[in-house]
């Protein structure tokens, strides 16, 4: 089946829609402010909304199915311990940001620990954020591929072109109000999908495609064996491993990613971002959870229906929808994986923008005008979109591999380089030293090296004493590693604290108002 003129209809529609809302706001973009941190104007559930549509991109629409149909629900638990992590960000960590820094959470790195920790934490963002980044474009790409026929180079081209666009032009207000409409398009395509497999004639009776599910092990959570196998073999999905990789990874991301921390500051007040906060855990665990529903019932559809499933678990559901949805609604959907990609693209393109004018260019240059910071913010976009399509094409998926998902995971888990370690060791203790944070962050480099080189699934050298577990575990330890040994070498070595270090920790001291 190819598409019909219809479907065109619907992706031009939507190209207008995004392209009318990028050049309303761009009209606003008057100061750095506007363009990195909307001026801190906007309301709680559009910073909700710019949360979740951050974290449910392409990689949920294609990843979460894919691995639902291949490996049942094991990522769902994880998807839980959200809520828990975001109790404590929306009480402690968001008013703590909101009046400690101005645009870049580093701010706070570099006051606490200096250039050299600002640096660092701003560098393993930017590596993350680009990276996924990469891999959002190719979960795009995967199923508008499978879709249309197009080729793949073309699709990431295209597409990254248009995101980058009007991520330059717009800045951050943009990038909220896009992101709003985009959520909700991805959500209805979502609920439209399910409704369809729910009720395929062709599988039976309604909900047939559950019972073949069901049967099939797919509503398993994973495998929660606590042995050391689980610890050490890289082909066991451990649920404990998978728990702990999530619980991390919230906190990392809600407490020193900058994609986070900026959309606390676009909030009129704290109260209003700490609203958004708890509003986004209230709307992406329902979206995540349908997206593995989804993943779920298409295995029990082509169990059934006789239909010729995929051979690549990735495209699942772009292999569905092309093949058993009419058209217009093919290009709605192909709208809805188009919107789940770009509103996850463009904020986290703006945020590697702002960390890198504000931490290495604000640094060399601080008394860049205004003007200058906007420039340099717009051609930070453009060039962090480059490098991002590269990593794209690098991470294309091969037959008989594991999925994206799974992958990437891993990867963000060693990108990661030990940054949730870093802030709890300016967060939670007075003592930690710069030079005590220094040693903890070389170790933590070492220690990386060390496990990323030699971990037994894809070992790139033998140096006599490997790592020996599995390899999701050396993005987990790096945190403590930074942590534990930064405190002990504060604790043995001293060197500087900041005067103000009671402002700068969790227990941080409010001046009284005037």
């Amino acid at each position: 089946m190819s598409l019909q003129l219809i479907d065109y209809v619907v992706i031009a529609v939507y190209g207008a829609v995004i392209a009318g809302i990028t050049l309303v706001f761009a009209r606003r973009q008057r100061t750095a402010a506007d363009y990195f941190v909307a001026n801190r104007s906007l309301p709680a559930w559009a910073v909700a909304m710019a949360m979740m549509a951050a974290l449910i991109s392409s990689n949920t629409l294609v990843g979460h199915p894919a691995t639902a149909y291949q490996k049942g629900l094991i990522l769902l638990l994880g998807s839980f311990t959200l809520p828990l992590v975001l109790i404590f960000v929306a009480r402690g960590i968001v008013p703590f940001y909101r009046n400690v820094v101005g645009m870049s959470a580093y701010e706070y790195i570099g006051t606490r620990f200096g250039i050299g920790g600002r640096l660092y934490a701003s560098g393993c963002f930017v590596a993350d954020r680009l990276f996924d980044v990469g891999v959002t474009m190719l979960t795009t790409a995967v199923p508008v591929c499978v879709m249309t026929g197009w080729d793949m180079g073309n699709v990431i081209l295209g597409m990254a072109g248009f995101t980058v666009l009007y991520t330059v032009i717009g800045g951050m207000e943009t990038v909220v109000w896009t992101s709003v409409v985009q959520g909700f398009i991805f959500v209805a395509a979502a609920v439209i999908i399910a409704a369809r497999l729910l009720f395929a004639p062709e599988c039976g009776a309604p909900g047939a495609v559950l019972g073949a599910a069901w049967d099939a092990g797919k509503f398993s959570l994973g495998n929660f064996d606590f042995s050391w196998r689980a610890v050490t073999d890289p082909a066991v999905s451990s649920q404990w491993l998978l728990l702990l990789a999530y619980t991390t990874n919230w906190a990392r991301r809600y407490i020193s990613d900058q994609h986070m921390v900026q959309r606390y500051l676009i909030a009129k007040t704290d109260h209003d971002a700490s609203r958004g906060v708890i509003w986004n855990g209230v709307l992406c665990v329902p979206v995540w959870g349908i997206f593995m529903f989804i993943g779920v019932c298409l295995y029990g559809y082509y169990s059934l229906s006789g239909a010729t499933a995929p051979a690549v678990s990735d495209a699942v559901i772009p292999h569905f929808i092309m093949h058993q949805l009419p058209a217009g609604v093919v290009g709605l959907m192909l709208a809805a994986i188009f919107a789940a990609s770009m509103s996850s693209i463009s904020p986290d393109l703006n945020s590697i923008a702002t960390s890198f004018t504000a931490d290495l260019v604000g640094h060399l240059a601080p008394n860049q005008s205004d003007r200058a910071k906007l420039l340099t913010g717009r051609f930070a976009v453009a060039g962090a979109g480059l490098l991002a399509i590269l990593v794209a094409l690098v991470m294309a998926p091969k037959d008989g591999g594991a999925t994206i998902m799974e992958r990437a995971v891993t990867v963000a888990a060693i990108l990661s380089g030990g940054m949730l370690g870093l802030f709890f060791l300016g967060f939670f203790t007075r003592r930690a030293t710069r030079q005590g944070c220094y040693v903890g962050l070389v170790a933590c480099a070492l220690f990386t090296a060390w496990g990323t080189l030699t971990e037994p699934a894809n070992r790139i050298v033998d140096v006599g004493f490997n790592f020996p577990l599995n390899p999701i575990l050396i993005g987990i330890l790096g945190h403590l590693i930074v942590f534990g040994v930064g405190y002990g070498a504060s604790r043995l070595l001293g060197g500087y604290v900041p005067p103000n270090v009671d402002q700068l920790t969790f227990r941080r001291k409010r001046t009284p108002a005037a």
